[in-house]
C-alpha cells in the first residue's frame, strides 16, 4: 500500500465473524460440510406480499430513479402506524422517522452525527461490537458497563451512578438482549430515561428483536420524557425474514432525526423505492405472522438447548430473541476454546461469547435461524464426536 490507513482504522479490527467465515470456508472446500449456528440471519422467507411488491413495481419504469434521502411518505407512514399498533407509541412520521439501510447503518450515524474526538460513550459488556466500533471510528472514547447474569443481565445502575461519567454523551442498550436473551421491562426502560435526562446522556435503544419470542413488545419511547433523551432503532430484518433487504429505521425527537439526516445524506442517495413499497406490505402483516413465526423460534429454541444439555451448558429455557444463550461447564477452559473444539471435532460452529465482551468470555451462543433438521443434525454430530449423552435439560442453575 502506497499510502498510509487513516488512524481511525487502527482502533478498530476485522470482525470477529468475517474471519471466522473465511476459515469455515476454507474447510467447506475442503469437504467439512460444517454446520453454521454462528450468526443470526433468518433462513425463512419474506411475507409473500413484499416479496410479489417488490417484483411488481420493479418492473415499473418510473421506480428506478434516485429517490429521497427521508424515504416515501408511504414508508414513513407504515412504520408510525407500525409503532402505534404494536409498541403504543406515536410518531411524526414526518420529522421522527428516518428510514435506513437497516439498523446497523443508524449505529453509525448516529455516533458520526453526535460524536466528537474524546467524547465517552456507555458500551454494554455483553454487547453488539459495533456499538464499540462505530464509536471508535467516531474517535470517541469505550466506556463499558457490566451486564452480568446475577442481575438479569441488566444494567446496574448503582454501579453506573458511582462510575465517572464526565463527558459521556450516548449509552447503548439492546433488549430483547444480544446476545444473552434477556427481556427488557417497562421498569428498566423508566430507569434508562431517568438516568438519561439526569446526566444529559442520549439513550440509544436498539430494539430489532422485540418480536422474537417475546410477547410483549416494548420500545423505550413510550416512556413519558423518552423523547427528551432517548432514540430507538429497529429494523424488518428480524421480524420479517428480510436482512438481506437491509431496511431499518431510526425514531426520536424530530432534531436528533434532522441531525442523523444530515449525515446520511451525504453518504447515500435514498433506497430504491420498489424495496420501500415492499417494506409497507412488510409493515401490514397481521398478528398471525408473528404468531406463526414464534410458534418455529419455540421448537428451534427447544432444539438448541438439547445441544447445550450435551455440552453441560447451562441455559435460559425461555429466553427472547433469536439465539441461545449459555455458561460453559466450570470444568471447560473458555467458551472460545469450546467453540474451537467443537468446529474442528463435529464441524459444528457456535459462537463463542468472548465476542461480545469480557463478561462473556465463560459463555456461548447458538443461533436459532437454523431449520430444525440441521440443529438435530447439528446434535447428532456433537454427539457421536464426544460420544456423549444428554446433562440436563434448561434453566439456569
Amino acid at each position: 500500500m502506497i499510502i498510509k490507513p487513516a488512524n481511525r482504522t487502527n482502533s478498530v479490527s476485522e470482525y470477529y465473524f468475517s474471519k471466522k467465515l473465511q476459515e469455515i470456508d476454507l474447510m467447506n472446500r475442503q469437504g467439512a460440510k460444517v454446520i453454521n449456528l454462528g450468526i443470526g440471519a433468518p433462513d425463512r422467507m419474506p411475507p409473500e406480499e413484499a416479496v410479489l411488491t417488490l417484483l411488481r413495481e420493479a418492473q415499473n419504469p418510473h421506480n428506478h430513479a434516485y429517490q429521497s434521502y427521508k424515504g416515501i411518505k408511504e414508508l414513513r407512514d407504515a412504520f408510525a402506524g407500525w409503532y402505534r399498533k404494536y409498541y403504543q407509541v406515536d410518531l411524526d412520521p414526518e420529522t421522527e422517522i428516518q428510514p435506513l439501510v437497516g439498523s446497523k447503518e443508524g449505529i453509525l450515524l448516529l455516533s458520526l452525527a453526535f460524536l466528537n474526538r474524546g467524547d465517552r460513550v456507555l458500551v454494554p459488556d455483553p454487547g453488539y461490537p459495533t456499538y464499540s466500533s462505530a464509536s471508535l471510528l467516531a474517535e470517541a472514547e469505550i466506556v463499558p458497563y457490566d451486564l452480568e447474569e446475577a442481575k438479569g443481565w441488566m444494567p446496574d445502575f448503582e454501579k453506573l451512578e458511582r462510575m465517572d461519567l464526565s463527558g459521556v454523551k450516548m449509552m447503548w442498550t439492546n433488549y430483547p438482549n444480544m446476545p444473552t436473551g434477556a427481556r427488557a421491562t417497562r421498569a428498566l426502560y423508566e430507569r434508562l430515561v431517568e438516568f438519561g435526562l439526569k446526566h444529559r446522556i442520549l439513550i440509544c435503544n436498539d430494539n430489532p428483536y422485540s418480536f422474537i419470542l417475546n410477547e410483549e413488545h416494548l420500545s423505550i419511547l413510550s416512556v413519558a420524557g423518552a423523547k427528551e433523551c432517548c432514540v430507538e432503532l429497529n429494523s424488518l430484518s428480524k421480524a420479517h425474514n428480510m436482512s438481506g433487504w437491509r431496511i431499518g429505521m431510526i425514531a426520536g425527537e424530530a432534531e436528533v432525526i434532522a441531525q442523523v439526516l444530515k449525515v446520511k445524506s451525504n453518504m447515500d442517495s435514498g433506497m430504491f423505492k420498489p424495496l420501500q413499497l415492499a417494506a409497507v406490505k412488510a409493515l401490514e402483516q397481521p398478528e398471525e405472522w408473528y404468531r406463526r413465526l414464534n410458534e418455529e423460534y419455540r421448537e428451534r429454541r427447544k432444539l438448541a438447548g438439547e445441544i447445550f444439555d450435551l455440552l453441560k451448558v447451562k441455559y435460559d429455557a425461555q429466553s427472547g430473541g433469536m439465539f441461545l444463550w449459555g455458561k460453559i461447564d466450570p470444568e471447560a477452559e473458555s467458551g472460545e476454546q469450546l467453540s474451537d473444539l467443537i468446529l474442528q471435532k463435529a464441524h459444528v460452529f457456535i459462537t463463542p461469547g468472548f465476542i461480545f465482551g469480557s463478561n462473556g468470555d465463560r459463555y456461548v451462543r447458538i443461533s436459532l435461524c437454523a431449520r430444525q433438521e440441521v440443529l438435530r443434525e447439528a446434535a447428532d454430530r456433537i454427539r457421536r464426536a464426544f460420544q456423549l449423552v444428554p446433562f440436563r435439560h434448561g434453566n439456569w442453575c
